[in-house]
């Protein structure tokens, strides 16, 4: 027997607020606290009429996918049996009202349902980051610097929060910073590193999460050449996709494609590794076509790459500026 599209949808419906419901009663504080910010928020609107397709299509993936016709009805029973009470399956009143009040709350957020339900199945906050390429390639700087002699190395933008631990035996290891700090060695301005170190003085550099935060990138890659032994090794980590920090001075985003730009053989440089990961999810709040589904689209948290200098750059590359010219703030201190 074939069954109505509108039996379909109620059945799609109850069920989704059943899962939701499970997920809301799961002792994991960060997967109820993740389900309940999608039905409170205004995610994609009032575009119900695109909603109530995804419900069907998503119906019907899970039907062909992994259920016989038999099983529908044995599946709305289900539901009908949870909505009323579950007496007998080893639950408590106090158990049964809150699931049932849940479930309740899910369903009165019909339209979020197509897009939670394709939430709860995703792993947030459960993969195991260690081997991400994001990291890796960080690890990978780490043991190509172990295999040194006493290497030089300069840490850019570390305060309180430096790496030399990770290092073997660094023969000379400065921390640099624009803010002052106990482990801070010089205090300075990463656009005019060249004021403060001699030409050619570090085996390796690297920086993390700070490229993001320097207003003038290709000014900031000229300087860190200048202060690089030739075959030295620059690493880097930054962000494509994170939320705003450290206003005002958070000015940029990048993707894998954009070192390709910053750190080739005009600017002195080659790429040795670099890739995007730590894979997220976007979510709009807004009504616009073109943001319909973008939470389906593949989207990464961080970039990192080890680069070597193989050269002094194009002296038709500089960038003779400072930066109170272009920026009137200061950056934050807390």
């Amino acid at each position: 027997m074939k069954i109505p599209l509108s039996i379909k949808r109620v059945i799609a419906r109850n069920l989704f607020a059943l899962k939701a419901a499970r997920v809301l009663m799961n002792p994991r504080a960060d997967q109820r606290s993740l389900v309940l910010d999608i039905l409170r928020k205004p995610f994609y609107g009032a575009d119900t009429r695109r909603e109530l397709e995804l419900v069907d299509t998503v119906f019907r993936c899970r039907h062909r996918r992994h259920r016989h016709p038999r099983d529908t009805a044995h599946e709305l029973e289900l539901v009908k049996c949870v909505l009323e009470s579950r007496n007998g399956d080893g639950s408590s009143l106090q158990e049964i009202a809150r699931e049932r009040e849940l479930i309740r709350f899910v369903l009165e957020n019909f339209d979020k349902q197509p897009l939670l339900a394709e939430l709860v199945e995703k792993p947030f906050y459960e993969v195991d980051t260690a081997t991400d390429s994001y990291h890796l390639n960080f690890t990978h700087f780490i043991e190509e610097v172990d295999r040194m002699k006493s290497p030089s190395i300069l840490e850019l933008g570390a305060r309180k929060v430096n790496q030399r631990q990770r290092f073997a035996a660094p023969g000379d290891y400065v921390v640099f910073d624009i803010l002052e700090a106990g482990d801070v060695d010089v205090v300075g301005d990463i656009h005019r590193l060249g004021d403060y170190f001699a030409a050619e003085r570090f085996d390796a550099v690297f920086m993390i999460s700070v490229l993001e935060h320097l207003a003038i990138p290709w000014k900031a890659v000229l300087e860190i050449n200048k202060v690089m032994k030739p075959g030295g090794l620059l690493f880097i980590s930054t962000h494509p996709v994170w939320p705003p920090h450290a206003l005002p001075w958070d000015f940029w985003r990048y993707s894998e494609a954009a070192f390709k730009v910053l750190l080739n053989e005009h600017t002195g440089f080659e790429l040795v590794r670099c890739s995007e990961g730590l894979p997220c999810m976007v979510l709009p709040f807004g009504q616009e076509i073109a943001l319909m589904n973008m939470h389906r689209e593949p989207a990464n948290l961080g970039v990192s790459l080890v680069a070597r200098k193989t050269g002094n750059f194009d002296e038709d590359l500089t960038w003779d500026i400072d930066l109170e010219q272009i920026i009137d703030s200061t950056y934050p201190k807390s």
